[in-house]
């Protein structure tokens, strides 16, 4: 049985003519953006804006190609994204708008208007039906359930909880109101390796919720306030906190994969989505810094299954020769997996298994090269 359809554009440019802004055209013409909106349908354009000191977030350039193409189509496009669980540049509207302009997404250089989906706090929510493992229901952000359709523009990286973040990750994270994210990260407990602990206080600093204290020169986790989030594990710089990829994080992906299906449960075939292989960092967007790339950029992929093109980003990345001079760890030749040379522990295609068993879309797929 064939799989998705799955089309794909390379990173090489060799004239002007076939520049990767007019490459990126020729794909969203080929996968056919009409079949996803209509005449003065409201288009939730999905996208990460990036954390503050971070460099490797979207082009803008590619946003406002795309918002370009739905104009074209008399659809009224808006950009988009939620609040963080976390308290950094991204934690309320305000903020958030203020990053998202000075990373250069305005409605000057992009043409479209920005709608943080969950409101001001990140409250703005309702409740959607799934059939899940772990979820009944689950909270999507207002904002992308009054959106007619979206187009979900996704960065492909790593990440140090789940082994990677793709399309699954952008609707579900991405698309969740705060509560919704703590539904999320809820079953996170992370753990201080006690013979790596300095005692410098970097957790502590990024701990949104006070819920670590230093004992005896000791790092101490309170289970019981911890919300989960993982920042204590990025902050710090020893490795001295971890995350049971074993367990943690299986259910963090398997939770993911349920959020993503009710954040596209009210849009069947009212949905598009672009994964850029490009700029492929280790580590999560919302981190406030970009590491070196694991692999060199690949080019951009775009489906209508946010499954398939997430195996096949997947896929591609494992095909390049790793980069000696970064973070991975091993998997360095062609045909090796990356993000597991990235981050050994993780099984990151917990959430591509568990969001095909619900639903959610097809691992299988057929490319189409432009």
């Amino acid at each position: 049985m064939a799989g998705s359809k799955v089309f794909f554009t390379g990173r090489r440019a060799t004239s002007p003519r076939k520049s990767l802004q007019v490459k990126l055209e020729k794909l969203i013409d080929e996968v056919e953006l009409n079949r996803i909106t209509k005449k003065g349908d409201f288009v939730a354009v999905k996208l990460h804006f990036g954390e503050r000191g971070l460099t490797t977030y979207l082009n803008p350039v590619f946003v406002r190609t795309v918002v370009d193409k739905l104009y074209g189509l008399k659809a009224k496009p808006f950009l988009t994204d939620t609040n963080t669980l976390y308290v950094e540049a991204r934690h309320n509207a305000v903020d958030h708008l203020r990053i998202a302009m000075l990373h250069g997404f305005s409605y000057a250089t992009i043409g479209a208007p920005i709608i943080i989906a969950d409101g001001l706090k990140g409250h703005s929510s309702r409740e959607v039906s799934v059939s899940g493992k772990h979820f009944q229901s689950v909270k999507i952000a207002e904002g992308i359930l009054d959106a007619d359709s979206m187009v979900v523009l996704t960065h492909v990286k790593g990440h140090n909880i789940v082994g990677m973040g793709g399309a699954i990750k952008n609707l579900s994270m991405g698309c969740s109101s705060r509560a919704g994210k703590h539904m999320m990260h809820a079953s996170i407990s992370p753990e201080v390796i006690i013979n790596r602990c300095k005692g410098d206080g970097a957790c502590l600093e990024h701990c949104p919720v006070q819920c670590i204290s230093l004992q005896e020169g000791t790092a101490f986790i309170r289970d019981d306030l911890c919300i989960g989030c993982g920042e204590c594990v990025t902050a710090c710089p020893h490795n001295a906190i971890r995350i049971n990829g074993s367990s943690d994080g299986v259910l963090l992906q398997e939770k993911m994969a349920e959020f993503a299906l009710g954040a596209v449960q009210d849009k069947k075939d009212k949905v598009c989505f672009f994964n850029f292989l490009m700029d492929i960092t280790p580590h999560c967007d919302c981190h406030s810094w970009s590491d070196s790339f694991i692999v060199p950029d690949i080019g951009i992929l775009a489906s209508f299954d946010p499954v398939a093109i997430d195996q096949a980003s997947i896929d591609l990345i494992n095909r390049q020769q790793g980069i000696f001079d970064s973070k991975l760890k091993g998997n360095f030749s062609p045909g090796e997996d990356k993000f597991h040379g990235v981050y050994p522990g993780l099984d990151y295609t917990v959430q591509l298994r568990h969001a095909e068993e619900i639903g959610l879309g097809n691992r299988s797929y057929e490319i189409f090269e432009i």
